[in-house]
């Protein structure tokens, strides 16, 4: 399992500079690109090449949907995150915005000054910016849809009703890869039977 942001190479650095406000849109999304590929090296290659299932709380997406709403350029996103590994599932929990806000909100006292999209100067009342903000990068994901084959899964759905479509999708994918295997080693082993005779 890997989380977004958890890399100890970098942990601390995003903090700090939150703390003083000092990100511009491009240093916000070149500090979790670097906290990205650490965790590519370390958390998510190794396990994958034993043949493990590696989970992903968030992937490269998260970083194309909130750094596109901060207005960096898609291709250029696309480019800076070319060393990621392409996941077998990816799953798009698509909410509509005003379910989205009170959910985020929910148990909070305060927005933070990043998540509400402060630092783009789009209104000044903090409440406002966060729903603009958010607004943009739902839209963002909307776009990449299409792009990245996502599983979309409707999130407004009860909890259960949400892990039946998950484990349903993520199953099917887990039968294909067997399927794959088994054919990729009885061809393997008709051609080492082949080389005995």
């Amino acid at each position: 399992f890997s989380s977004w942001n958890s890399s100890p190479l970098v942990k601390e650095t995003p903090k700090k500079a939150k703390e003083k406000q000092m990100f511009t849109p491009t240093t916000f999304s070149l500090l979790p690109a670097t906290d990205f590929a650490d965790r590519i090296e370390r958390e998510i290659i190794p396990p994958l090449q034993a043949g493990s299932i590696v989970l992903c709380d968030r992937y490269m997406y998260t970083a194309f949907a909130r750094d596109a709403a901060r207005g960096c350029q898609p291709a250029w996103l696309r480019d800076l995150y070319k060393f990621s590994v392409k996941p077998t599932i990816a799953f798009y929990f698509r909410v509509p915005l005003d379910v989205a806000i009170k959910r985020i909100l929910g148990g909070r006292s305060q927005i933070k000054f990043y998540e509400a999209g402060m630092d783009l100067g789009l209104t000044s009342d903090i409440r406002e910016s966060f729903k603009l903000f958010q607004g943009r990068i739902l839209d963002e994901y909307e776009k990449m849809i299409p792009e990245f084959a996502f599983n979309v899964v409707d999130a407004t759905l009860s909890i259960r009703e949400q892990q039946q479509i998950v484990r349903g999708a993520v199953q099917k994918k887990l039968e294909d890869a067997r399927k794959v295997r088994v054919r990729r080693w009885v061809r393997l082993s008709s051609t080492v039977q082949g080389l005995r005779e």
